[in-house]
């Protein structure tokens, strides 16, 4: 069984990709994505959040969205918008952000190896969310969102990526969110080889995001009794140092009946606990920012309180198990609606905002999860708590698709 394999993808002409791609499906939502498909009625958004182009308030999981869905996709394909290749390929794919570059390789990934624990996963997924993506794969025939592995850097393989890059693109734009997106054909039979044997030699390759999607693939080739090499899910993946994980921040509406004189007094028992003039983002682990109206603290936790295990020293339960869940009674952060989640793109000023607003308490700034402390928990059969994990830039839909034979 090959770890990842070549395909034909299914891409849209060079000149039209910057009207084609689009952000992941599950980063906009129905009216953010309307908007953002206004005018451009090749945008991939017609197929991803196909909603879109039905009344308002249309449920999003509703039979007609996926039919939908299928047809815009059949519009853009007899327009001449996407196209075939030929042959099966690997894609080398470059993204920017700022002064952050990382190259990765589009590539066809094993529904066995899946299945198997050799590509591995770290967190839960909910039924109605794998439902959805079976659906939308079903009513297209195709696998149209990749998923984000990671696989540990490998000096052959970047030399193998960066050889390819030496080329002109194939695409290569700046999209309207200001994220770059370069992308390489790698047809040459010889180096498609090389590439397979480099990869089928690793022990692991990591899922980063895209759980939903990699266990609907699963479902769907077990639907269609697709075993072994016959069953594939569409992937880039890049090498883990090249990655690039945010903060991942915290906000909550209350503080469980305390005052803020015994909430900080709470605190210090279980942190060191330090006035700050200005707002806080914290330089290492075990380190935290907070923000209560008007004031920023910075937080240290003790060594005494990090265990060993790779679930239990991650940050994002240091904060969980030593603050969320004994002070402000916060015990299953995935579910209780008094918690929110704030990506670290949207900077600290965001959680002063949602504070000094008052629609929230409290808030709270962290370090970002590492790479290894991910493929660690992977590593380890664990699942690691929710929104650990905030990954930029993000992958374009509609650069590159998987069709299922």
């Amino acid at each position: 069984m090959s770890l990842i394999s070549p395909f034909a993808g299914l891409r849209p002409v060079s000149e039209r990709a910057a009207d084609v791609i689009a952000p992941p499906y599950d980063v906009l939502n129905s009216d953010e994505a309307r908007a953002r498909a206004r005018g451009r009625p090749w945008s991939f958004l017609h197929i991803s959040k196909a909603e879109i182009d039905l009344p308002e308030g249309t449920d999003p999981y509703a039979p007609e969205v996926y039919a939908r869905a299928a047809d815009n996709l059949h519009r853009m394909l007899d327009a001449g918008v996407l196209v075939r290749d030929a042959q099966p390929c690997y894609y080398a794919y470059r993204l920017k952000m700022g002064e952050h570059s990382q190259t990765g390789l589009v590539a066809a990934a094993s529904v066995g190896a899946y299945d198997t624990n050799r590509i591995r996963r770290h967190e839960f997924t909910r039924p109605a969310k794998e439902d959805d993506r079976v659906r939308q794969i079903e009513a297209l025939n195709a696998q149209t969102g990749p998923v984000l592995l990671a696989c540990r850097s490998d000096p052959a393989v970047n030399e193998m990526l960066a050889r390819v890059t030496e080329a002109a693109p194939e695409v290569d734009l700046v999209a309207d969110d200001g994220i770059g997106h370069s992308l390489w054909v790698v047809s040459d039979r010889t180096l498609v080889d090389d590439i397979t044997r480099r990869f089928d030699a690793m022990p692991a390759l990591y899922i980063a995001d895209g759980h939903h999607r990699s266990a609907a693939a699963s479902r769907v080739a077990a639907g269609r009794g697709l075993q072994g090499d016959a069953g594939s899910f569409l992937t880039v993946i890049f090498p883990h140092d090249q990655m690039l994980i945010l903060d991942y921040n915290r906000v909550v509406r209350d503080l469980h009946g305390l005052s803020p004189e015994n909430f900080l007094a709470g605190v210090s028992e279980r942190f060191g606990l330090s006035p700050s003039a200005s707002a806080v983002s914290p330089d290492g682990t075990g380190s935290f920012g907070m923000y209560l109206p008007g004031q920023w603290y910075t937080l240290q936790i003790g060594d005494g309180r990090i265990p060993d295990d790779p679930v239990g020293r991650l940050d994002v339960s240091l904060l969980a198990d030593n603050l969320l869940a004994p002070l402000l009674g916060i015990d299953d952060p995935r579910r209780d609606p008094r918690i929110d989640f704030v990506g670290g793109i949207r900077g600290l000023q965001e959680l002063e905002r949602r504070v000094d607003s008052g629609e929230m308490a409290v808030a709270f700034s962290m370090y970002p999860t590492r790479m290894e402390d991910l493929m660690a928990v992977a590593d380890a059969g664990e699942v690691m708590p929710p929104k650990s994990t905030w990954f930029e830039p993000k992958l374009a839909d509609g650069l590159v698709s998987l069709v299922i034979d």
